[in-house]
């Protein structure tokens, strides 16, 4: 029998959790204080009321109903609205007891059951939060009764025909599920929500310990709690939804940087410029936009590096009018250093900017700039979902990275994420004679042949010049060029083909 799942409300969570939460079950998310249980508990009941035209039960057993009315009520939800339509209920079952005193003997959720019966009933609610079911514990000295109860509890919900989210306290990240060690056995389905210091960065993530009887993706997936969509989970290391790959080229902005891509970019490619500092990246970047607006396109800049002003002023010596451009509503440019905020929400503002200014082009300066404050895996995770954004949206993207050493190396960048690009433009420093030279080539472009020299750049006031070919010098792309015989060359070209 396929068991039937109900949608979260949740951004991302549906598509890890393949369709949603199991319909008519309980499920538990356990997480440490302040991981985002009661948002997400919240955002389910508000999921019912806006997306199945249906009604909520919230079951407090610790914090009292006006305080989460109000905290709830920051993202915008109606909670006392909806509380006077009928559609949101709150029930009060918090214990009030004094500081430090324990209950003995035991308990009965007999008097509880019949206020959520009496609730569903009245409103016909489809889902039930009870949050958090670790104060109930708490209070007791004897926990056996209370397990016991809240199984009882949790299969007369289950006979309703009610979706239940139940959520509970753990002191480990990485250590017992729940507190107490036995909130789990409650329930069909068990949630994790874990936020982790890392790099003086707070990571948050979400992972499906145990869906019975159905299929789940495995593993932990980033999120964040955004102002305005409360939780929001980003699963960056699902497939690319791409209906189709486009044969379309267009402009990189600069003619002969075209005829060494084979005649231009394709429209759904993402590029990588790499190269030391001053090779010329932003450059390159800057082109590739003001080439897109100069035919019409719109174009979106995110600046990690440096200001909006600065930015205007370098496209100015280069002869591009990029305030202009935003002016005119062809091009918006977005700049904010990394540390701000996590990657997670970096990625978030980076898909509302695209959905609401709906660009052509988008470029991302630099790429090296978030990559120092996130682990290597948080790294490659969010450039698969920038990725994933640009190429389901079909949306040409430049982002630039600067190499770790000078002259060049045996990496593109430091987390190695050039796979995930469909083309490379290498910029590299040449050392000729006692003279530093700049030098650009064509390493990769997928589904295109490409140019394969090594050409000469000069920089001035008018931008990017790209000349000749180097002769008579070899390995420049590993950093260290040296002169060779003109005989000598004339001779290897002999065999070239």
């Amino acid at each position: 029998m396929t068991i039937e799942k109900t949608t979260t409300g949740i951004a991302g969570l549906d598509q890890i959790s393949h369709g949603g939460l199991p319909k008519g079950r309980t499920t538990m998310v356990s997480g440490s204080a302040g991981s985002g249980k009661t948002v997400m508990a919240g955002q389910f009941l508000v999921a019912a009321i806006t997306d199945d035209e249906a009604a909520g039960v919230f079951v407090t057993f610790e914090e009292p109903p006006v305080d989460i009315a109000r905290n709830l009520s920051s993202f915008g939800w109606d909670i006392d609205g909806w509380t006077e339509q009928g559609k949101w209920t709150f029930i009060d079952a918090s214990m009030q007891t004094t500081v430090g005193t324990t209950i003995v003997g035991e308990y009965d959720f007999a008097a509880l059951m019949a206020r959520i019966e009496d609730a569903v009933r009245r409103t016909g609610a489809t889902r039930i939060v009870m949050d958090s079911i670790g104060a109930v514990f708490a209070e007791f000295d004897d926990t056996s009764s209370v397990r016991r109860e809240l199984h009882r509890l949790a299969k007369g919900l289950s006979r309703m025909g009610v979706t239940c989210m139940v959520t509970a306290e753990r002191d480990d990240e990485y250590g017992a599920i729940s507190r107490f060690g036995v909130e789990q056995f409650v329930a069909d389905d068990v949630l994790v929500l874990r936020h982790v210091l890392r790099r003086e960065e707070i990571r948050r993530t979400i992972q499906i310990l145990k869906f019975r009887g159905t299929t789940h993706r495995k593993g932990e997936f980033p999120f964040t709690i955004d102002p305005e969509q409360g939780m929001v989970v980003i699963p960056v290391t699902g497939q690319t939804r791409q209906e189709s790959s486009s044969t379309e080229r267009v402009s990189s902005g600069d003619p002969v940087l075209d005829e060494m891509c084979g005649g231009g970019v394709l429209r759904d490619s993402v590029i990588l410029v790499s190269g030391a500092t001053g090779t010329g990246k932003t450059l390159t970047a800057t082109t590739f936009l003001a080439g897109g607006v100069a035919q019409g396109e719109r174009a979106l800049l995110f600046g990690y590096e440096e200001s909006r002003e600065q930015l205007y002023r370098n496209a100015e010596g280069w002869g591009f009018d990029f305030l202009g451009a935003e002016k005119a509503g062809r091009l918006r440019v977005v700049c904010e250093y990394p540390e701000v905020r996590s990657l997670e929400d970096h990625l978030l503002i980076m898909r509302r900017q695209i959905d609401e200014f709906e660009p052509d082009r988008v470029a991302l300066d630099s790429l090296s700039a978030m990559e120092h404050i996130a682990s290597p895996r948080a790294f490659r995770q969010y450039m698969m979902g920038v990725t994933a954004i640009l190429k389901e949206r079909q949306i040409t993207g430049i982002m630039t990275a600067t190499t770790p050493t000078l002259l060049g190396g045996d990496s593109i960048t430091v987390s190695h994420i050039s796979t995930l690009t469909d083309s490379i433009i290498l910029l590299r420093y040449v050392e000729v004679y006692g003279e530093i030279k700049r030098g650009i080539t064509v390493l990769k472009m997928r589904g295109s042949a490409h140019d394969k020299e090594i050409r000469e750049v000069v920089i001035d006031g008018k931008g990017m010049n790209i000349g000749m070919p180097f002769r008579f010098v070899e390995g420049i792309l590993g950093g260290t060029p040296v002169r060779v015989g003109q005989d000598e060359d004339r001779l290897r070209g002999l065999f070239s083909e």
